[in-house]
């Protein structure tokens, strides 16, 4: 009787509890060390660091549920790919984070723990070398954010441009509008400042030409360092 009840508890499976209980262990491991990897290496929200932990369990339980059915696996790839679609868009290492995520919680699901735990040490050696050479990284502290404050007399087409050629190696107006009634007019620039220039020669240069107004100029932040 209780054996009966044991087996229809235990479903058509001819998985033991420990053969369950291995694999889900390691993923939760696995995804432990990964998210306290990004988090290290990435500003990145409470929410996203915690999916990150778990996500690698979740695809390993499924991978262990539809192993050998095949209507079952394309069922369960369909749902990811409408979570997928129907969540918001985000950062390139975001997207990267939750591949590798899944990428564990599949090997780990499908038995291969060692290989696994491999994968996530040599992606997380990936991504401390990468850190350490500036892959792909801005030199974020030569782009800034430039406000000018110009009289309302003042036709501001051009009147920047020399002044742009001589201390930046881009520049683009993103924004206008007016203030105070009218009576002046806000610019709003994005700049890369040149490596042998100042911002105070770049400000001196700029009160010369908007009458000593109101001038702000400060460092653009990425989006993935911003968001949090």
């Amino acid at each position: 009787m209780l054996n009966n009840i044991f087996d229809t508890l235990m479903g058509n499976t001819s998985i033991s509890i420990i053969s369950f209980l291995l694999p889900v262990f390691s993923s939760i491991l696995l995804g432990f060390l990964f998210a306290l990897v990004y988090k290290y290496k990435y500003r990145a929200s409470r929410s996203f660091v915690g999916t990150l932990a778990i996500l690698p369990t979740i695809v390993c339980v499924v991978i262990m549920a539809v192993n050998g059915n095949i209507g079952a696996g394309v069922a369960v790839a369909g749902a990811f790919s409408l979570v997928r679609f129907r969540s918001a868009p985000g950062t390139a290492s975001e997207i990267g984070a939750l591949f590798i995520a899944m990428a564990s919680g599949l090997l780990t699901g499908m038995g291969f723990i060692i290989y696994a735990a491999l994968f996530i040490l040599i992606i997380g050696l990936v991504m401390f070398l990468y850190s350490a050479i500036g892959l792909g990284e801005e030199k974020s502290d030569l782009r800034k954010s430039l406000r000018i404050t110009i009289p309302e007399n003042l036709d501001y087409t051009g009147i920047f441009d020399d002044t742009f050629a001589k201390h930046t190696s881009s520049y683009k107006l993103l924004s206008t509008k007016t203030a105070g009634m009218g009576s002046v007019f806000k610019l709003n620039y994005e700049i890369t400042l040149k490596p042998d220039t100042t911002e105070k020669a770049l400000i001196d240069d700029i009160r010369c030409k908007n009458g000593n107004l109101d001038i702000s100029l400060s460092t653009i932040l990425s989006k993935e360092a911003t968001e949090l």
